[in-house]
């Protein structure tokens, strides 16, 4: 009985308090946030570069668009209307900005939607709302970097 009673003493002295619990959980918390404010898209990956594709179009073959984005946050946007008179062509150039989560820019002085998720080597074209693409057409809305700045 009395080596039953010691072994429970031995037991309970062993169990963390509470407050180291919370102390830990606290911490690990915080550390959660610090890495994932420090592993953003603006932070992590190598986005300027020049990136290409062709959107789809409600009223030509397709918007064959390149977009470099270059340093000091500046962009050059080159749209071609595919099986439109002469191919017209739009060119915009500017500055853009990030959202406060580092992973979305939006390109200053053109018209929405101008926003764009920014991948691995991928930009995503955002709908008016800035929102993803979905549905079936959802890949179309993407341009592939082809080259570093």
């Amino acid at each position: 009985m009395l080596i039953m009673a010691i072994g429970c003493l031995f037991l309970l002295s062993c169990e963390p308090s509470s407050t180291d619990n919370n102390e830990e959980t606290e911490e690990l918390l915080e550390n959660n946030e610090q890495f994932a404010n420090e592993h953003t898209a603006r932070l992590s990956l190598d986005y300027e570069g020049i990136y290409v594709g062709t959107l789809p179009c409600a009223d030509c073959e397709g918007i064959e668009t390149t977009l470099e984005i270059g340093p000091s946050y500046s962009y050059v946007k080159k749209m071609v209307y595919l099986g439109t008179d002469n191919d017209s062509i739009d060119e915009a150039s500017g500055t853009f900005r990030w959202n406060d989560e580092g992973n979305t820019i939006t390109l200053v002085g053109v018209d929405a939607p101008n926003q764009y998720f920014v991948g691995e080597n991928v930009l995503f074209h955002l709908d008016m709302d800035g929102n993803r693409i979905s549905g079936d057409l959802a890949d179309n809305y993407s341009l592939r970097k082809i080259m570093n700045n």
